[in-house]
C-alpha cells in the first residue's frame, strides 16, 4: 500500500509532467546569457570549498563534469521471452528488444538503457534525451513534451517503456493497441529510488543481472558522493544552506516552489542542504506566492536552465518576483541553475548531477560573484 508521502509524490510527478508540457513552447525564446558562469565542469575533488557557502554571491550554473554514458556491460544478451507487471499492475509479455523506446520527461529512461549496454537497440528518443550518445535517433515528441503515435509506429518499436510523465495518454495505449509491447514503470523520481528505477528498466528488458550490476553502481556511487558532499558542508544544521527549488515559465506567468513529496526535497538534502520548502510545510508542488516565499528566506534558489532563461536571469527574476530580493538569495542573487534533463531526472548519472551541484554551492570560483 502507498503511504501518503508517496501518493503526494506520484501526484507531484504528473503535475510536474503538465507543467513541463503547457510550458515548453514558452522556453523557446530563452537566451543562454540569462544564466550563471557555467562552473567549468569541475569535480568535488579538485575543488577548494568555502568556510561559509552561505557568504557566496551570484548566480552559478552547475554543470556535470563529464556527462558520457558509462555503459554497465557491452552488449547484454537479454533473457527473452520475459513477463512483468508494471508499474500500473498490467502484465506485460517482452519478446524481442531489438528496436527499444525508453520515454519519460527527463529523458532519464532512455539513458538507462543506454547504460545497461542497449543504447544501440535504441530508435528514437523524447525531446529530453539530450545526452551525446543518443543526438541522432529520431524524436518521437511533438510541440515539446507531447508523444506522437505516428512517429512512435513508424519507427516499428518492438517494445516501449515509458511512465506517466508524458502523454497524451491516448498515444500510448493506441500504440499498445497496435500490438506494441508498452510497459510503464514507476513516475516517482528521487535520490533513494534511482536502483529501483534501474531494476524495473532493465527487468522489463530481459536484463536482470546488467540492471542488478547497474543499481548497485548507481547507488554505491550515490551513497559515496552524498558522504564526500556532506565533509565539505557545513555540520551544524543552523549553518548550511537553505534552498529553495523553484520551477519558473517566465513566458506562462508560471512559478511552483518544489516541496515534499517533489523529489526536489530528496535532491536538496542530499546536497547537504536544509529544503525551506518543507520547513514551511509546502506539500508537492503548488504556485508561488510572496508569503510564501518570504517565510522560506533561503540562501539558494536551484532553478532549471530554461526555467531561469524564462524569466531572463536573475534581473529579471527579480524584477519579476519582487519578494525574492526581500530574501538572502535575493540580496546576494543566489542563484543556482542546471540542465532541465538532469537536475530532477534521478537516473545512473545521479551521482554525477549530485557532484555539479555541491561544486556551484561550495565552490563556483571567483568568477562567479
Amino acid at each position: 500500500m502507498r503511504t501518503r508521502a508517496t501518493r503526494a509524490s506520484l501526484a507531484a510527478l504528473a503535475a510536474l509532467a503538465a507543467l513541463l508540457v503547457a510550458a515548453t513552447a514558452a522556453c523557446s525564446n530563452g537566451t543562454a546569457a540569462a544564466t550563471g558562469v557555467p562552473d567549468g565542469g569541475r569535480r568535488l575533488a579538485d575543488v577548494t570549498t568555502v568556510d561559509d557557502p552561505r557568504t557566496l554571491e551570484g548566480p552559478v550554473t552547475a554543470v556535470v563534469a563529464d556527462a558520457a554514458v558509462r555503459p554497465v556491460v557491452d552488449d547484454p544478451a537479454p533473457a527473452l521471452p520475459v513477463t512483468v507487471t508494471d508499474a500500473q499492475g498490467t502484465p506485460v509479455t517482452v519478446t524481442d528488444v531489438s528496436r527499444i523506446l525508453a520515454l519519460d520527461v527527463y529523458g532519464t529512461l532512455s539513458r538507462t538503457v543506454f547504460e545497461l549496454g542497449l543504447g544501440d537497440h535504441v530508435v528514437g528518443r523524447d525531446v529530453s534525451s539530450g545526452f551525446a550518445e543518443i543526438a541522432d535517433r529520431q524524436l518521437v515528441t511533438s510541440g515539446g513534451h507531447d508523444l506522437s503515435a505516428e512517429a512512435i509506429l513508424d519507427l516499428a518499436p518492438t517494445v516501449v517503456v515509458t511512465d506517466t510523465t508524458l502523454g497524451p495518454w491516448d498515444v500510448v495505449l493506441q500504440v499498445r493497441d497496435a500490438g506494441v509491447p508498452v510497459v510503464v514503470v514507476d513516475a516517482h523520481r528521487d535520490v533513494a529510488g534511482v536502483g529501483d528505477l534501474v531494476r524495473q528498466v532493465a527487468g522489463a528488458l530481459g536484463v536482470a543481472d546488467a540492471g542488478e550490476l547497474l543499481a548497485q553502481r548507481a547507488q554505491s556511487e550515490i551513497e559515496a558522493k552524498v558522504e564526500q558532499i556532506a565533509a565539505v558542508a557545513p555540520a551544524d544544521r543552523a549553518r548550511r544552506l537553505r534552498i529553495m527549488f523553484l520551477y519558473a515559465r517566465g513566458q506562462s506567468g508560471v512559478y511552483y516552489l518544489f516541496g515534499e513529496g517533489s523529489g526536489a526535497d530528496s535532491l536538496v538534502e542530499a546536497v547537504g542542504g536544509v529544503d525551506v520548502a518543507a520547513e514551511i510545510g509546502w506539500q508537492g508542488m503548488r504556485p508561488l506566492n510572496d508569503e510564501g516565499l518570504v517565510a522560506a528566506a533561503p540562501d539558494v534558489i536551484l532553478m532549471m536552465t530554461d526555467g531561469l532563461e524564462s524569466v531572463g536571469g536573475v534581473d529579471g527574476l527579480l524584477e519579476r518576483l519582487p519578494a525574492i530580493a526581500s530574501t538572502p538569495a535575493g540580496e546576494r542573487r543566489r542563484v543556482v541553475d542546471m540542465a532541465d534533463a538532469q537536475v530532477l531526472s534521478f537516473g545512473p548519472a545521479t551521482a554525477d548531477v549530485l557532484d555539479a551541484l555541491a561544486v556551484a554551492l561550495y565552490a563556483p570560483g571567483e568568477d562567479a560573484a
